[in-house]
């Protein structure tokens, strides 16, 4: 999967970088047709020591995904947003199955009627 990754008002350095690739790329195991994504990073102004900011966003056919975490270091808060991300994809892909298994049965019982 393609990953964009942005750091807004600071460097990100490559360890960093290649630590979101590795965590984003895992999301692939739940969901193969992923399209791309984007990640951003942010420190915020705040007097907390957790002012590090990790938004995603993933597209997928038909869908987008976002998912947003502060945490006090940009490595647990990529770890709580793929999370999150990861429980989205399974309740998309449970949406669709369900979508497609009704109209499977709705498809039979008209063969059924026609019959």
């Amino acid at each position: 999967m393609n990953i964009t990754v942005q750091s807004i008002r600071f460097t990100a350095d490559r360890k960093l970088i290649q630590f979101i690739q590795k965590k984003a790329n895992k999301l692939d195991q739940f969901f193969d047709p992923i399209i791309d994504g984007e990640c951003y990073l942010k420190l915020e102004n705040v007097e907390d020591e957790a002012n590090k900011v990790s938004e995603f966003k993933l597209n997928i056919p038909g869908n987008q995904l976002f998912a947003k975490a502060q945490a006090k270091s940009f490595e647990e808060a990529t770890d709580l947003a793929v999370e999150s991300l990861r429980r989205q994809i399974n309740k998309y892909k449970t949406k669709t199955r369900t979508k497609a298994s009704n109209h499977k049965s709705l498809l039979s019982l008209t063969n059924e009627y026609m019959a």
